[in-house]
């Protein structure tokens, strides 16, 4: 039933034709930064939100700290005044379309922690007005928007599909891709009601240059988020695992790839390496199971393929020290071992969730004189802890260790360097599947 007070849905349709919409982002991390820059280029004025004081004073002075935004980009739309970031939450009054992009981590017990976005939902229950536009780009479980964000926005007297709209769009970016970006991915929207979801749809269109699809209901939407990466998690342990045979088989699981995907149709090539990394992946199917367990419910699939992409390192770890044993007559604890890369995937500066970490972790517990280098991140935190990287990549660094072990294909390291002055490299990555001379090199 259609109950949308007449006028709204007309209103804010003109608002977006005429470039008078307020926007608003919560959260200026991976996600919500390039959206905010986006939607400033597509000539909305926005506001962006964080409770980091040094993110908006970053983004007010036209500086990115995201390797997707460029400072150029960002500098302008701050000069031209369409584009700022606040600490103060109260402005939020002044927006008329606002989207949460606020993070969704998963807590010591490997749960959903959705305490970000209730308290994002908060806030803006606190300014929420009539005719404004509330949308949730933060990836959680299934029922999410009606089930949570719905109640708390309605605490404040206003109803939804009434007084204001409320939809759900996942968000989708690719961090350090050179062909998909934030304008230029198929974007999926939904709204609780036919003319949220035109309006919402219709916002999104406004912004970006591919095609928008309107899903039924936010349900959907969460859902279909929870698929793709899902899918992913499930191939990617599927991968892995042939890795682990195929490697006591003595069969090249590069190469069986490659063949593989030469069939044109019903196949498609994933690849295997040290675990899993990032926001998306590991924690996604996470958050399914915990709601498909509210039903009962269990993914089998999902479960097992997060089991082989969860022993990935510590697999890694006794694959170190079985080459270690039988290149060198060297045990873990008595050898110094290079990681090269600890990014979660290549040319980015984002280690979250990062199994190159996992890996250290698990070399230097064993004893292992370990050190890092990565050219995009000099540092990073693990159990309450700062580890410290080696600022180059030198011919004595890689010289000064008994092991090279790539975690991360970053396209800035010269690899036939770091083979030519290696004695043994481990590479998980096939990132030296070019060289011609791989005598010192094993493969995952």
């Amino acid at each position: 039933m259609n109950c949308t007070k007449p006028g709204i849905r007309d209103i804010l349709l003109k608002k977006i034709i005429n470039r008078e919409i307020v926007a608003g982002v919560l959260g200026l991390g991976y996600v919500g930064l390039p959206l905010a820059v986006e939607i400033a280029k597509a000539g909305f004025r926005t506001l962006g939100f964080d409770v980091k004081k040094e993110k908006t004073d970053s983004v007010n002075h036209g500086h990115s700290y995201i390797a997707d935004v460029d400072n150029s980009d960002l500098k302008v739309l701050v000069e031209r005044g369409t584009l700022a970031a606040t600490t103060d939450f109260s402005e939020i009054r002044k927006v008329d379309f606002v989207v949460v992009c606020v993070p969704t981590p998963l807590d010591e017990r490997r749960q959903p922690d959705i305490s970000h976005v209730e308290e994002a939902v908060k806030s803006i229950a606190r300014y929420l007005h009539k005719s404004m536009v509330v949308v949730l780009e933060s990836t959680s479980y299934p029922g999410t928007t009606e089930e949570l964000v719905k109640p708390i926005l309605e605490s404040t007297g206003l109803k939804c599909g009434e007084d204001f709209y409320l939809g759900f769009s996942p968000e989708r970016i690719n961090p350090g891709g050179a062909i998909y970006k934030v304008k230029s991915i198929p974007k999926v929207t939904a709204g609780l009601g036919a003319a949220a979801g035109e309006v919402i749809s219709a916002m999104y269109e406004s912004v970006l240059e591919n095609k928008v699809f309107r899903a039924s209901s936010p349900s959907v939407a969460e859902m279909a988020k929870m698929l793709e990466n899902s899918y992913r998690s499930v191939n990617i342990g599927l991968i892995n695992e042939f890795a682990i045979f195929c490697n006591e088989r003595g069969i090249d699981i590069w190469e069986v790839i490659e063949a593989a995907k030469t069939k044109p149709f019903g196949f498609t090539p994933f690849y295997p390496g040290p675990g899993l990394g990032g926001h998306c992946i590991p924690v996604d199917p996470c958050y399914l199971n915990y709601k498909a367990s509210t039903y009962g419910f269990r993914f089998s699939m999902i479960d097992a393929s997060m089991a082989v992409n969860d022993r990935m390192p510590e697999y890694c770890v006794g694959r170190i020290s079985e080459i270690l044993g039988r290149r060198l007559g060297k045990s873990v604890n008595s050898s110094r071992i290079l990681v090269l890369g600890i990014a979660y995937k290549p040319d980015i500066d984002d280690c979250r969730e990062s199994p190159a970490i996992r890996i250290i972790g698990r070399l230097r517990s064993s004893g292992a004189d370990t050190v890092f280098y990565d050219p995009y991140i000099m540092q990073f935190h693990y159990h309450g802890k700062v580890y410290e990287g080696e600022r180059s990549l030198t011919a004595r660094l890689v010289q000064s260790v008994d092991m090279v072990v790539i975690t991360t294909s970053h396209s800035k390291v010269d690899y036939e360097f770091v083979r030519s002055h290696a004695k043994v490299v481990f590479d998980t990555r096939n990132a030296t599947k070019g060289l011609a001379d791989r005598s010192n090199i094993e493969l995952l």
